[in-house]
């Protein structure tokens, strides 16, 4: 999936953010929260931060313990909860770590990972 579009309200809590299929027409709409939303147009707008974000915090944390982000995977959509997991490269050995999928989304733009949504939840909320 790649980022295609993001909605900053002001006005409003619930921002959303469009992710949409890398070799198909599937789009995936997901609501975030404000501080997400604004994370990840920094990212993708280049704007650099005076200090580390909490995103860059937990890259660098990440790196510096010797793993390597290989890619974030939306993968559930449970009672209208989406469930993502970070799946860390250490030792040889692939480590996944239970995340919301907007912070898993801000640390995949920061460290440009890929990202992908499992099928059957692409299959009930894609457009």
């Amino acid at each position: 999936m790649e980022l295609t579009r993001i909605i900053i309200s002001e006005n409003n809590e619930q921002q959303i953010i469009f992710l949409k299929e890398v070799d198909g027409e599937r789009t995936f709409p997901i609501v975030i929260g404000i501080f997400e939303a604004t994370s990840i147009d920094r990212r993708v707008k280049g704007l650099p931060a005076p200090r580390p974000l909490t995103h860059d915090l937990l890259a660098s944390t990440i790196e510096l313990l010797g793993g390597d982000l290989q890619d974030i995977f939306i993968s559930e959509l449970r009672d209208h909860t989406y469930f993502a997991k970070l799946r860390i490269r250490h030792d040889g050995e692939l480590i996944e770590v239970d995340s919301r999928p907007s912070d898993a989304i801000a640390i995949a733009v920061t460290v440009d990972v890929p990202i992908y949504v499992a099928e059957d939840v692409l299959n009930e909320v894609g457009q």
